[in-house]
């Protein structure tokens, strides 16, 4: 019989499920508490969630939120799950992240983003795509680049035609 505490559990992270954009799957075995709790802070800095939740109650949470089965392979072992609903990329940042720091502590074990389910390997690839601003930044500066070439082209030009005017005048002298 369920208790209180474990709807409230399931509930919480079927509407996390629900909102998501991106779900990460980690196996958090061999990390310890600071190691933990260094990661937690590097997921609150990119407004990801880390939660550890019971396996059996995820999978209730996962299918309350239209997933079905989607992830019972996945969810085997020790998982910890990272969700997040703006930037579905922004956790493989934060993996990437940690693992660089902490010899590969947190193993991805599949992962969930905009709509398609992708093996542990696909992280990697996702953590090395510039951020949305990266690109955002790149597609100003490609946008600017012509008009700025035109503009120095037009600087050169005039100032051609004032070199070969002032000679004229000084020819005329």
């Amino acid at each position: 019989m369920p208790n209180q505490e474990k709807i409230d559990i399931v509930e919480k992270s079927t509407q996390k499920f629900k909102e998501a954009s991106g779900i990460y799957f980690t196996k958090y075995t061999g990390i310890n508490v600071e190691q933990a709790t260094e990661f937690r802070k590097l997921c609150r800095e990119s407004n990801v969630q880390y939660a550890i939740v019971k396996n059996t109650l995820t999978k209730i949470a996962v299918k309350n939120a239209g997933y079905e089965d989607m992830f019972d392979e996945i969810l085997q072992g020790q998982i910890g799950t990272i969700t997040t609903s703006e930037d579905s990329i922004a956790p493989a940042r934060v993996i990437k992240s940690f693992n660089k720091e902490y010899d590969d502590a947190m193993e991805v074990m599949g992962l969930y983003a905009d709509g398609s389910l992708y093996g542990p390997e696909k992280y990697k690839e996702l953590a090395n795509l510039p951020t949305r601003e990266e690109l955002i930044g790149k597609f100003a500066s490609m946008l600017n680049q012509p008009m700025t070439q035109f503009a120095g082209v037009l600087n050169a030009t005039m100032t051609k035609l004032a070199g070969v005017l002032q000679s004229l005048k000084e020819q005329k002298n």
